[in-house]
């Protein structure tokens, strides 16, 4: 399958060593706005290296995986849909829901697949509780909790165009880094109600928040709270808690670090088997197995005409989800969302 990069950055130099390292896939073209960097990654891959979008378009291309500016996801997915690729976008699918839907309405009308690149999805330990909980040997869903109490240098900030900057971002540590952690709160507990929340800028000189907190309420009835910062230093390991009425899985980066059942029959057991980024202080990432995941996953998705682990309209949720916590923490009220059927993906 014929791969296109939308980006010369970080993350886009890491879906491209994802991508080398699977069977099958080969990258064909390289777009960026910043001409260097796009060419600088297209040599490295031996691609060809554009500049300008219509003609990245115009080469011949199955699918491309866009990690450009979160803000310009959507007009750029349009762009690649009505060319009829198929769209694997880094997370979040873009800043708003009004963008995400006029995206998912053109990718409908071209007939392309859309995933989201929320490779946590697929962590051996964290894919392990989903299937638990799914055979309700959790018990009636009770109580979950996110933390993400992450440390980003000043430097992460200052040396980009576009983050911490609210056009481009669209939000700060909830929107940018908690959010694969706010997805995997819809994704083992189902959706959400209600939402209040706080949000500042503590730390960093960023148009965005740098510390944001979440009281949440499932339509189960289940409780819930999440908490994102980056600055908190020096940055602590991401942490999942997940209690049912049966007992309490904890997650700690990527890994079950305990599981506790009131029958004291085995729980979650942990594979050992997760990646070794160090996210809560660097957003380096030097361990490609996830995205490797996430991208078979797709593949396998387009090839067979199935869903991916995280489609278009799943992705949206943890934005819906985000953009009631920013309503909330203006407003200074509770948020209510829409209630939409969340679909069951294991």
């Amino acid at each position: 399958m014929r791969v296109g990069i939308i980006g010369g950055g970080g993350i886009s130099e890491t879906h491209a060593r994802a991508v080398q390292a699977i069977d099958g896939l080969t990258i064909e073209a390289v777009y960026g706005a910043n001409a260097g960097r796009a060419a600088a990654l297209a040599a490295d891959v031996g691609a060809t290296a554009y500049d300008d979008l219509d003609r990245f378009l115009a080469h011949k291309l199955d699918m491309v995986i866009i990690g450009s500016p979160s803000a310009l996801h959507a007009e750029q997915g349009i762009a690649a849909a009505r060319c009829g690729l198929h769209l694997l976008i880094e997370k979040p699918i873009d800043m708003t829901t009004a963008k995400i839907d006029a995206l998912l309405e053109a990718a409908d009308k071209a007939r392309v697949t859309v995933g989201v690149c929320f490779q946590d999805r697929l962590q051996p330990d964290i894919h392990a509780t989903k299937l638990f909980i799914e055979e309700g040997r959790l018990g009636r869903p009770v109580l979950a909790s996110g933390r993400v109490k992450w440390y980003r240098a000043p430097e992460y900030y200052s040396g980009s165009r576009w983050r911490g900057k609210f056009a481009l971002d669209g939000g700060g540590a909830m929107m940018n880094q908690a959010i694969h952690t706010v997805d995997l709160l819809l994704w083992l507990f189902g959706p959400v109600a209600r939402v209040y929340a706080n949000t500042a800028t503590r730390v960093h000189d960023i148009e965005v928040e740098d510390t944001a907190v979440a009281t949440i309420e499932f339509a189960s009835g289940a409780l819930g709270s999440m908490e994102a910062t980056t600055s908190v230093y020096p940055g602590f390991s991401r942490r999942v808690e997940v209690t049912g009425s049966e007992g309490t899985i904890v997650i700690e980066h990527d890994r079950v670090i305990s599981s506790d059942l009131r029958s004291g029959e085995p729980g979650v057991v942990s594979s050992a088997a997760g990646d070794a980024n160090a996210s809560a202080s660097s957003a380096k990432v030097s361990d490609t197995r996830a995205h490797q995941r996430i991208i078979r996953d797709f593949v396998r998705a387009v090839e067979t005409g199935g869903t991916p682990i995280c489609d278009g309209p799943d992705g949206r949720r943890s934005v819906e989800l985000i953009e009631g916590m920013y309503a909330s923490a203006k407003s200074g009220q509770a948020v209510t969302l829409s209630a939409r059927p969340q679909p069951s993906r294991a």
